[in-house]
């Protein structure tokens, strides 16, 4: 490691090497995925309306927006000869979660789980924002797509157990998944316990078994850090998104609509499903709460099509390019989430869940895959954390007006957002047609003057 600095030519690593430095990813999304199976959950059963949910969530996206850009910018800007750059982000973000995830199924208040959601969403932002970086750090370019297409993977299978975990709980081990009104069922509770032990296990697996490069001048690092102090930092992180290169402008139009239609079904699929297929709003009923279950099953199922999906997309794009098969994908989820208008026996959900699987793989790799080919070494955390502004943006803007749409031209049939949803997936789709995706063949040469900001 220390005859190789973080913009020289990296060299290629080993599979068990990619597998280390991805492994985080489990760990995190057990945390990702509790927080979108079963939050609404929580809110409703804590007395949240179906009026209330997108707002009660923007705790997620606006802790997004606030705590990406700045991880990213100052995940550059570290560099310790034990820890390395990233990894004591890693293991903060790690320890801020589980402590979260232990406490959100605790809340007996409504007001209690929406901070225990900003807590939550702030450490699992802590924790995976460096991780996108850090595939550009330790991977050479031809290296990247695998790199990617590796987290994916363990994000699906993260996001499989933990999803599926208040179904397995309740039905394989007879942990009660009802409570009296206004408390969390237990299989729900004990889903959270086990899915903060997975976020630390996993996370400091990566962290101990993972070496960084560093800095090309780690002199130079810290006379510019000495020179600009903290407000100057957050100030340039939140300048960036004008700044960003051409490539971003056109994906961050695509992010936009593919997150939109995420953040629909993550917020209502459980009202949806409920009250459309399963026909009760009772929140204390064993109906509901099975068909809440079935939600965590259903989640299951999607993220497991993205981990079995997401090394096939590799050889998909070489062939067809990136960004055409980011598009079919979309339309996949598209599709997928268009059909659960047509359901009316659960277990054809499961079906739905396929195309939205595949959409799901797509958006956790070929977007990063793209951008990370154009990007400078030495502010891949930076970049990465300006775009995800528009995962966290269109989650706002999903939260402030789904609900008003529901009410005003839907009758505030839940279902309906799912439609919504739908329909961004199929727009995102449309958009990849506009991205300047110059390395077709997924080899990841850098385009000349890539990184110029748009004028």
């Amino acid at each position: 490691m220390s005859q190789v600095s973080i913009g020289s030519t990296k060299p290629r690593l080993s599979f068990w090497q990619i597998w280390n430095m991805s492994f985080g990813f489990l760990g995190i999304q057990f945390g990702f995925a509790l927080q979108n199976a079963n939050v609404s959950r929580i809110f409703e059963t804590l007395g949240a309306s179906q009026d209330e949910l997108p707002i009660l969530w923007l705790a997620a996206p606006v802790t997004g927006l606030l705590v990406q850009p700045i991880i990213g910018y100052y995940s550059d800007r570290t560099w310790s000869e034990r820890w390395g750059r990233r990894r004591p982000f890693f293991a903060v973000g790690a320890l801020l979660a589980t402590v979260a995830l232990f406490l959100m199924p605790n809340s007996t208040a409504l007001w209690m789980a929406v901070i225990m959601l900003w807590l939550l969403d702030a450490s699992i932002n802590i924790s995976m924002e460096p991780f996108r970086a850090f595939v550009g750090d330790m991977l050479p370019n031809e290296q990247r797509t695998s790199g990617f297409a590796m987290q994916s993977f363990f994000i699906g299978t993260g996001a499989v157990i933990a999803s599926a975990l208040p179904w397995i709980l309740t039905n394989w081990l007879g942990v009660e998944n009802t409570a009296p009104d206004g408390a969390i069922p237990d299989a729900v509770r004990l889903s959270f316990y086990l899915g903060g032990v997975a976020y630390f296990l996993a996370v400091m697996w990566t962290v101990f078994n993972t070496q960084e490069y560093p800095p090309d001048d780690l002199t130079k690092l810290r006379e510019e850090n000495a020179a600009v102090g903290i407000f100057d930092g957050i100030k340039e992180s939140f300048l960036g998104i004008f700044h960003m290169p051409k490539t971003m402008v056109q994906l961050s139009a695509v992010q936009f609509f593919s997150w939109f239609a995420l953040f629909a079904m993550w917020i209502y699929m459980t009202s949806a499903v409920t009250s459309y297929v399963y026909g009760t709003t009772d929140t204390t009923s064993a109906v509901y709460n099975e068909g809440a279950d079935w939600v965590g099953v259903c989640f299951a199922v999607y993220n497991g099509i993205a981990a079995l999906v997401a090394f096939v997309l590799p050889v998909v794009a070489k062939r067809i390019s990136r960004r055409i098969t980011h598009l079919l994908a979309l339309f996949c989820g598209g599709l997928g989430l268009l059909s659960v208008l047509f359901i009316s026996d659960a277990n054809l959900l499961l079906i739905s869940m396929v195309g939205v699987g595949i959409a799901w793989a797509s958006i956790l790799s070929m977007p990063y895959a793209i951008i990370s080919s154009i990007l400078p070494a030495n502010k891949m955390g930076y970049y990465m954390g300006v775009f995800n502004f528009f995962i966290v943006i269109p989650q706002i803007v999903a939260a402030g007006i789904l609900g008003f749409i529901l009410r005003t031209f839907f009758g505030n049939v839940s279902i309906y957002a799912l439609v919504i949803g739908a329909v961004s997936f199929f727009l995102a789709g449309l958009l990849c047609l506009i991205v300047d995706d110059n390395d077709v063949v997924v080899d990841f040469a850098v385009p000349k003057n890539a990184i110029e900001p748009i004028t």
